[in-house]
């Protein structure tokens, strides 16, 4: 079973925390510590119940007072912690499209990884916030191969089936094959269709069979035959399917190795794995790096944003 590091508290009360919040807040002066301890020990549904009781008790906009309150990337994972998932996903993906330029990574990591149900819920959160459908803004932003990906991504209907097929897998991966490094030139609906198709443990059965039959990784395939963001996009699949917390420490380590820092995907990653698997993306990430994941978000972050992280990630 996933491992969050965020659970409903057991002794939540919804006016107590509203008190905390307010206290914190108002007078001269902010307290972000006491900020970071009520919102980190509350689950999402546990802040939206917040949410309303502050509205309740003191007829203000609990989100109007935290944004006037406080600043910079603490502000952004705060606020980010306070919105309901699908309505953070829809959010991240309309971001990452609006203006000129895509952010074609945020779409690839948002798409790649999320279940059906997840999919779904986001259709509906984007259509609430934004007034469109958010696979007419990705046919509207994105062209050819890669569009294809993420509108069958889009459609929310791989098999969820536990039901692993091996001989389905073996005829598949020889289909991959011929599709790809045995041919000149790639057949890339073949690609699409097995990889947006299938449930992960049958994919995994897929790649297994890969391996077998050409002795490499089903990933070097995907970086021989495709380049850019249709790579990106089949390869974000193919990760999530082999491993999903190792995909994610991996963006963790990209957002924080090197020079500077990607602090949206940071928050990205850590605000939506909390109540799924951050516990188990933290323990890949340790195995992977040889060094904990709090110990790379204290040497690169700082302040009250390092504070958050670090609770919610139970550090």
């Amino acid at each position: 079973m996933p491992t969050p590091t965020v659970v409903p508290d057991p002794g939540f009360s919804a006016e107590e925390e509203a008190k905390a919040l307010r206290s914190a807040m108002k007078g001269l002066g902010t307290d972000e510590k006491a900020i970071v301890v009520s919102v980190a020990r509350m689950a999402n549904a546990q802040r939206q119940e917040v949410i309303v009781i502050y509205k309740t008790m003191y007829g203000r906009d609990l989100i109007s007072d935290l944004k006037s309150e406080l600043g910079g990337d603490f502000e952004d994972t705060v606020l980010a912690l306070f919105m309901k998932p699908a309505d953070f996903d829809a959010t991240c993906l309309h971001k990452a499209m609006k203006g000129l330029g895509t952010k074609d990574k945020v779409l690839c990591e948002i798409m790649a990884s999320r279940t059906n149900e997840q999919i779904q819920a986001i259709k509906v959160s984007y259509k609430k916030l934004f007034k469109n459908e958010l696979e007419k803004d990705i046919i509207g932003d994105t062209s050819g191969d890669y569009k294809r990906i993420l509108i069958s991504l889009c459609q929310g209907a791989r098999s969820e089936d536990p039901h692993v097929d091996q001989a389905k897998a073996a005829a598949e991966a020889q289909k991959l094959h011929s599709a790809g490094e045995k041919q000149f030139g790639t057949d890339e609906a073949v690609f699409n269709s097995i990889i947006a198709l299938r449930s992960y443990p049958q994919l995994q059965a897929t790649f297994h069979e890969y391996k077998k039959l050409t002795g490499h990784d089903f990933i070097k395939a995907i970086q021989k035959e495709f380049s850019g963001n249709v790579e990106d996009g089949l390869s974000s699949v193919v990760m999530v399917a082999q491993d999903t917390p190792l995909y994610f420490a991996q963006l963790l380590h990209k957002s924080m190795k090197g020079a500077g820092t990607d602090e949206d995907r940071l928050i990205r990653v850590v605000v939506s794995r909390s109540e799924i698997d951050l516990g188990d993306v933290k323990e890949a990430f340790n195995r992977t790096y040889g060094k904990p994941l709090s110990r790379w978000i204290r040497d690169d972050c700082g302040g009250d944003f390092r504070r958050m992280l670090l609770a919610i990630t139970k550090d």
